[in-house]
């Protein structure tokens, strides 16, 4: 088996992990009765303490002084902005559309890798991000009265989990990655309790069943997590990345199933449009690579 194989299974594994935490999260905080910010802490805690075992295991410090160099204290702010707003979307929006506007993560992350990290994108690739933008707005549908708020809580945690991977390229490559496991839990726990104190009302503990779900949530996100990188560290980015789009065939199967949603048809082309462009760009990126390796090799 190659590793490029072996990286894209990976990743289907890990958008299957993050699938099913989507799904966990939201059956808590919908008939479970969790508050989106209770669960948001029980969920970072639980995924934390089980990243803090696999660091000790491997013998690895639980903290690094490089969580206070500028690139990490960067990209924890905007995990914090993506944790939050993508938990209040889980909760309040239709699973559906908060996994659709999500695929535009990878669009963003080319947009500022151009615009702020100054990598070369072609008039092509623009198109392409054009194009997958455009599949954003068909989903949430601005009209003259405003975006819905719901629409936006996911709009906003897309930014934000896209702001978080541009500032991981440029975070200490030294950092392990169950120290970074821990880092982005603690970070999600921190948004929780940024929610939980807007939230109105007294905190409660979860019933018996929540907690399960909760628990659920966390262990699958630990999985997505680890495949994540196993996907990330294994193949070519170029071959591995696209596979990410998988995740929202997951969402939309289990929004199916078990919420009963129907997306409609504005939804479903938006979707297609991000995800067609996004694997295009993608694709692009790839040659481009593979035509400068080349060049490289010829001068050598």
């Amino acid at each position: 088996m190659s590793d490029n194989l072996k990286g894209s299974l990976w990743m289907m594994l890990a958008m299957l992990g993050f699938g099913i935490e989507d799904a966990f999260f939201k059956a808590a905080t919908g008939s479970g009765g969790v508050t989106a910010g209770m669960g948001t802490v029980q969920f970072g805690l639980i995924a934390m303490l089980s990243y803090a075992l696999y660091a000790r295991s491997k013998g690895v410090a639980l903290w690094d002084p490089a969580y206070l160099q500028k690139g990490l204290l960067i990209r924890t702010a905007f995990e914090i902005c993506g944790r939050l707003f993508f938990a209040l979307s889980l909760a309040y929006t239709p699973l559906s559309t908060t996994s659709a506007i999500l695929q535009a993560a990878p669009l963003v992350v080319m947009l500022c890798a151009g615009l702020i990290l100054g990598e070369k994108i072609g008039p092509r690739r623009w198109a392409a991000m054009a194009v997958g933008f455009l599949g954003v707005l068909l989903i949430i549908r601005p009209s003259p009265s405003g975006i819905e708020a719901n629409a936006i809580f996911a709009l906003l945690g897309m930014i934000g989990f896209a702001g978080r991977d541009v500032a991981t390229r440029t975070s200490p490559p030294h950092v392990h990655a169950a120290q970074l496991g821990v880092l982005g839990f603690a970070v999600v726990t921190f948004a929780g309790l940024v929610i939980l104190a807007f939230e109105p009302g007294a905190p409660s503990l979860p019933s018996a069943p929540a907690a399960l779900l909760i628990c659920g949530t966390a262990m699958a996100g630990v999985i997505g997590y680890t495949a994540l990188t196993a996907a990330m560290r294994t193949g070519e980015v170029s071959v591995v990345a696209p596979f990410r789009y998988s995740r929202l065939i997951v969402a939309l199967v289990i929004a199916y199933a078990i919420f009963n949603e129907r997306p409609d048809a504005m939804t479903l082309i938006g979707a297609a449009l991000i995800v067609g462009s996004g694997t295009y760009s993608l694709w692009r990126d790839g040659r481009a690579g593979a035509a400068r390796r080349s060049a490289l090799k010829g001068r050598a």
